[in-house]
């Protein structure tokens, strides 16, 4: 630690010249602010923490203070609601509207919006149906050329916006109202086409298929994995720091903050196990939040997709291709969006004329936002699309053990999705009186 603090503070330290106005004063050292707060220990976080607070950057505090509110308040009401069943339903339940979140993060790091997400997830789903029943083709196949649609149709909206100037609002709601009316003629008259529980994909995601067949040492397989790959990663990091000559996270600090994984994993993992084990819906909205994590934060691509959503003009000055990233952004909501149609078939076993339609457009936009991605553009975070559909997921369950309206449930819903927006607003106020806007 002695060594680590010593290479902390010759690169976090510089020697900054007197001013024009005095040049016989000494030079004077200027200390980067996260050494200092290192240093104070904790007195040093919570001082870090609450200026974060005053200036606006509130990260992912707001959801996770209301998604405690929403779980106290449904458990007061009814002692049911954080039962290990129904937590397995919540955490199933949210991976098909999560998909489509998914996609919506990065569609909204652009400041854009993509109005098609759920005809394209219906439209999905209808065309895995077409594929793998009426005409026979292998249900993988069938898959593949589904999501191959879903990116393509993506494209073709990202096409229209970015090489002829078409609004993303305007070109998308065509795409909502178009790709909603083939998939209601692919259905025909019927309305609906019944897939074969057993059909392969559809088999994977259905409610009753778990991770490792339903072992008690698969959830916790996954939870050691989690574990394992953040303390990778943090340490990769600290060592690429280090090397670089920049301020780097203490091994304490890591210690701390793998531990603490550790405990929110294992918890989790034991009380999935209590119900039936993890299902695989979960494990594989988890594992594309880990790699569309990667993708944004650790690779070229993802910081072009910031950038772009940060400044237009800027992105331009810098050499980066905004017409690309915006086609292949909208080719990525478009992939999710086909994914996301996999899931709903996977929890009715069929297509069906209200696949992806009713609230699910809304409630996909309302989890991204909820979660934390600005409206705004280039800010944001893919673990928004899961802590949106937490509290999302949260609510509908919690109203339905309640017997309650779906009324009442859009307005909750309606009511946390404005205040997201109004702290979203009020926070980048205050980055920029802060002078980080």
């Amino acid at each position: 630690m002695e060594k680590s603090a010593a290479a902390d503070a010759a690169a976090a330290t510089a020697t900054v010249a007197p001013p024009a106005e005095d040049p016989t004063a000494a030079p004077v050292a200027v200390v980067d602010p996260r050494l200092l707060v290192r240093e104070e220990g904790l007195k040093g976080y919570v001082t870090e923490f609450k200026r974060k607070v005053k200036g606006g950057e509130l990260g992912s505090l707001p959801v996770v203070i209301g998604l405690i509110i929403i779980w106290t308040i449904f458990q007061a009401k009814n002692s049911l609601f954080l039962s290990a069943d129904n937590l397995s339903n919540i955490s199933y339940f949210l991976s098909a509207t999560g998909m489509l979140a998914i996609g919506l993060v990065f569609v909204l790091l652009l400041g854009e919006i993509d109005l098609s997400v759920g005809s394209v997830s219906g439209l999905a789903s209808t065309l895995f149906a077409v594929f793998a029943v009426n005409h026979g083709m292998n249900p993988w196949l069938a898959l593949i050329l589904t999501i191959i649609t879903g990116v393509g149709i993506g494209a073709l909206h990202g096409w229209f916006f970015a090489k002829i100037g078409v609004p993303a609002f305007v070109v998308t709601l065509a795409g909502f109202l178009g790709w909603n009316g083939l998939m209601l003629w692919l259905l025909g008259d019927s309305g609906t086409i019944n897939i074969p529980s057993d059909s392969g994909p559809v088999h994977i995601l259905g409610q009753s298929s778990f991770f490792m067949d339903q072992a008690i040492i698969g959830a916790y397989l996954l939870a050691g994995l989690g574990v394992v790959l953040s303390a990778v990663g943090q340490f990769n990091e600290q060592r690429r720091r280090r090397a670089a000559g920049v301020p780097f996270r203490p091994t304490s600090e890591i210690l701390v903050r793998v531990a603490l994984l550790a405990i929110a994993s294992f918890v989790a993992a034991a009380v999935l196990n209590n119900a039936s084990g993890v299902s695989n819906a979960l494990v594989i909205f988890l594992a594309s939040l880990v790699v569309v994590d990667f993708v944004l934060r650790r690779t070229t691509y993802g910081r072009k997709v910031f950038a772009v959503g940060g400044g237009i003009e800027a992105a331009r000055r810098a050499g980066i291709s905004v017409p690309m990233v915006r086609i292949t952004v909208f080719a990525i909501s478009g992939g999710f969006a086909a994914v996301g149609g996999m899931f709903f078939a996977g929890q009715t076993a069929s297509a069906t004329l209200n696949a992806g339609g009713g609230n699910t457009l809304m409630l996909a936009i309302a989890a991204a936002v909820i979660g934390g991605t600005s409206l705004f553009g280039g800010r944001g975070s893919v673990w928004s699309a899961l802590l949106g559909m937490l509290v999302i997921q949260s609510i509908q369950t919690g109203l339905d053990l309640l017997n309650m309206n779906t009324s009442i449930q859009y307005m909750i819903t309606g009511g946390v999705l404005l205040g997201a927006v109004v702290i979203d607003s009020v926070s980048r106020r205050s980055q920029k009186a802060a002078g980080r806007g």
